[in-house]
């Protein structure tokens, strides 16, 4: 007589990460699939830039710098930048108030 087969439960196939995008929509001229990201580790730089319009931006990289990360805090730049600009305006609008009430 042989051994009983243990009846083990069989492990799930593992599910595959999906790739990240490494082309993305440029933020100035919208063209789809114009930015291309570049890492360069050895001299610690990541750079963006836009094959249509020529924008680009760059910032500091390390090991775990992806594409996705150099864009988005490029897109976080843009997004700032406008903020500070729209804060700028409104802060002449105000002054442009105050000195009609005493006028």
């Amino acid at each position: 007589m042989g051994k009983r087969k243990s009846t083990r439960a069989k492990t799930a196939p593992r599910k595959k990460a999906e790739k990240l995008d490494t082309t993305f929509c440029c933020p100035f001229c919208n063209h789809p699939g114009s930015i291309d990201c570049k890492i360069d580790l050895k001299h610690m730089v990541a750079e963006a830039s836009c094959n249509t319009c020529s924008e680009s931006y760059s910032t500091t990289a390390h090991a775990l710098t992806e594409p996705v990360d150099v864009y988005a805090e490029w897109i976080d730049e843009c997004e700032k930048a406008n903020a500070d600009r729209d804060e700028a305006s409104n802060d002449v609008v105000r002054e442009e108030v105050d000195d009609d009430e005493y006028a």
